[in-house]
């Protein structure tokens, strides 16, 4: 055979190879998914913050059911969380591929029910470290990964919502650098904000007996948990928390006082900041 029938199959193998390799490597959904309008889905991505407390998710869904807005009505919250973690240790784009994340569930009997979707979650919420949005090194990877993450959420038809964390309880000085950081994320991601730190501080400002969190002044309690599910119900999901029948099992005197404290919070909050892109 001759040299130059030799280098034209060498050529042809060459040019298949790299055209199959090109058609095998992992693409973004050609159809776009469709735009959120009312959040019945969530995927929660953080850390221990998250899930304390049988996970924050859990403490939503149960406020939800009981103004009716869980059960048949198709509500649902998924919590990928790791501990410690900051949003630049999660893969975000992993977690909305299809057939992933959310594509089965356990239902009453313990069966396993398979599930379809026209796209995995209505809205993502994120929140990063407890110091990450405010540490002189670590600050950059906040706005990186909020635009980042922000992005991937909308290109899988899901809306990006971030989660405002409070202040460690020997240093209140966070409350406002934490606020301002997440309103700076939320503006230039055109994101909702859910202002659980600035609750946190207007809690403890009025009822310091109330204690929010735990003895290493960073996780919270029980009644911190429920105060932030609280915000979330009353920011996210625009429903007043006031009266709602589920307490957690707090006192009733003591449930009442953090639903008004996160109805509060939220409005004046909403009315200063407004809600993003999610109306």
């Amino acid at each position: 055979m001759s040299f130059r029938r030799q280098l034209a199959i060498a050529m042809a193998a060459f040019t298949l190879a790299a055209c199959t390799a090109i058609s095998t490597t992992p693409t973004t959904p050609t159809t776009e998914a469709p735009k959120t309008t009312e959040v019945k889905s969530m995927l929660w991505v953080g850390n221990s913050f998250f899930y304390y407390n049988n996970s924050m998710h859990g403490h939503v869904r149960n406020l939800l059911a009981a103004v009716g807005k869980t059960g048949s009505k198709g509500y649902r919250g998924t919590s990928a969380t790791i501990s410690g973690s900051g949003l630049n240790w999660h893969d975000v784009e992993a977690y909305l591929k299809p057939g992933g994340v959310g594509s089965y569930s356990f239902v009453a009997g313990n069966e396993v029910k398979f599930n379809t979707f026209d796209k995995p979650f209505d809205a993502v919420m994120m929140m990063d470290c407890s110091q990450c949005p405010i540490h002189p090194k670590l600050q950059p990877l906040f706005f990186e990964y909020a635009k980042k993450d922000s992005e991937i959420a909308r290109r899988h038809g899901a809306e990006p919502i971030f989660f405002m964390s409070w202040a460690y309880a020997d240093k209140p000085q966070m409350t406002e650098q934490l606020a301002a950081e997440y309103v700076k994320a939320g503006k230039e991601n055109n994101a909702l904000v859910v202002p659980a730190g600035l609750a946190f501080a207007n809690s403890l400002s009025k009822r310091p007996d109330i204690v929010l969190n735990v003895s290493d002044k960073r996780h919270p309690t029980l009644a911190g948990t429920y105060l932030a599910a609280c915000t979330v119900l009353a920011s996210v999901y625009k429903q007043n928390p006031v009266g709602n029948k589920y307490t957690a099992g707090l006192p009733q005197d003591v449930a009442t006082y953090l639903q008004n404290v996160a109805w509060d919070a939220t409005q004046a909050f909403q009315a200063k900041e407004g809600r993003g892109s999610l109306q």
